[in-house]
């Protein structure tokens, strides 16, 4: 597993930023109000980063639908629907500190996974899943802005800018300590994938 090396290019700290301002057309109903075992959807991902020890953000457009939710809200007024314009208004936010960030579908994420990724001192750290890259599950750091910036701009992939960082990648051996990678990776985009969520939800998660 690559070293967890305290982040010492910024004084500020690292939040933890749940992205949740996508249009949720294949679930039918804003996302992040959607119920998971009782608790809206966006409660599971924000209470990881609770629960890692860092501070919490959501980042929303002006017109997305949430739940009441106990943290600051950051309504991200670029007109881009690009998941990368998210981050971006995190990274400002946090005035040249590091952001963690967390799609508002991703329940599974351990905390332990989300610590890690803050403490860690790189430009960026990504997952890789199988053979994809979860950049929204990655680190941040504000170096990182001029590719972000240049992807939201080009409306090209968020992956692009992943390349132009030469990020840290954490391979499926270094997921593992923290879980198994294909859970932690779940994604909920429609309903059949609640209703697998809400079926994972009773197993007890594997190490």
């Amino acid at each position: 597993m690559p070293s967890a090396v305290p982040a010492e290019g910024s004084s500020r700290a690292p939040i933890g930023a749940v992205l949740a301002g996508g249009k949720s057309t294949r679930m039918g109903a804003p996302k992040a109000c959607v119920e998971l075992a009782g608790r809206p959807l966006i409660a599971h991902a924000l209470g990881k980063i609770v629960a890692a020890g860092i501070e919490p953000v959501v980042v929303a457009k002006p017109g997305s639908e949430l739940p009441r939710i106990d943290c600051p809200v950051i309504r991200d007024d670029d007109s881009a629907l690009h998941p990368a314009a998210g981050i971006l208004a995190a990274l400002r936010a946090n005035r040249g500190g590091p952001v963690v960030a967390l799609a508002c579908d991703m329940p599974f994420v351990p905390p332990e996974l989300v610590a890690f990724l803050a403490k860690l001192d790189v430009e960026m750290a990504v997952p890789r899943i199988g053979s994809r890259l979860q950049p929204l599950l990655a680190r941040y750091s504000p170096t990182a802005t001029p590719a972000l910036e240049a992807v939201v701009e080009q409306a090209t992939p968020l992956r692009e800018a992943i390349g132009a960082l030469d990020p840290l990648i954490l391979e499926r051996k270094d997921l593992s300590p923290f879980g198994e990678p294909e859970r932690i990776g779940f994604n909920v985009n429609e309903r059949g994938d609640l209703a697998a969520a809400e079926r994972l939800m009773a197993v007890a998660p594997s190490r």
